[in-house]
């Protein structure tokens, strides 16, 4: 009977371990935040510490591909595809943005706030990287992901890592592209802090 009761214990201890953990709210951030570890990413294959910091420029992109994920666990897939192209396919040291926000709000971590990103070239010493998985060419992004854009810059704001003046900008000011997508770029020409001089 002992014997029974063990196997049952171990069973039902097995059932929950293999749960999904929730996602956590750093203390830090008052959205739901996925670092590295828990997304699955592979280690970079180097980091480059960013050359300024804070910095002055925060830089908007969309994925177009893959499309708008709503569910943490297709995010965390979508993140580790993206991871492995940027670094089998172009060469790059890690994933290129250094955050990327799913589509109902969960942010994520990619070079974090002090490694060089490769997302906008130009200006990626000096910049912070923020994609909205999705393609935003003709779509609106959900009020839940764009919030959480705009928790997170405040976040980096407070904690030191983008400057208080920053300028806020899309990847197609930088280089010959249609990213964030034109729903998207219009949507971030209303916020505070968006710069058409930002280079100035």
């Amino acid at each position: 009977m002992a014997g029974r009761h063990l196997f049952i214990t171990m069973s039902l201890i097995s059932i929950v371990t293999a749960l999904p953990s929730p996602i956590k709210l750093v203390s830090d951030y008052s959205f739901p935040f996925v670092s590295r570890e828990e997304w699955g990413a592979r280690p970079p294959t180097m980091t480059s510490p960013l050359k300024v910091s804070p910095v002055p420029i925060v830089v908007i992109h969309h994925s177009y591909i893959p499309k708008i994920c709503l569910v943490r666990a297709d995010c965390e897939r979508d993140l580790r595809n993206m991871q492995r192209v940027h670094q089998v396919t172009n060469g790059w040291e890690d994933i290129g943005y250094s955050f990327a926000v799913g589509g109902e709000g969960t942010v994520f971590e990619g070079r974090g706030w002090s490694s060089i990103g490769a997302h906008a070239f130009g200006v990626n010493t000096r910049s912070i990287g923020i994609l909205l998985i999705g393609d935003f060419i003709s779509n609106q992004p959900p009020q839940a992901q764009l919030q959480s854009v705009k928790d997170l810059i405040e976040a980096g704001v407070r904690l030191g890592h983008i400057r208080s003046d920053y300028k806020l900008i899309g990847h197609r000011q930088v280089t010959p592209t249609e990213c964030p997508g034109q729903r998207l770029f219009d949507e971030i020409s209303k916020w505070d802090h968006f710069s058409l001089n930002w280079d100035d």
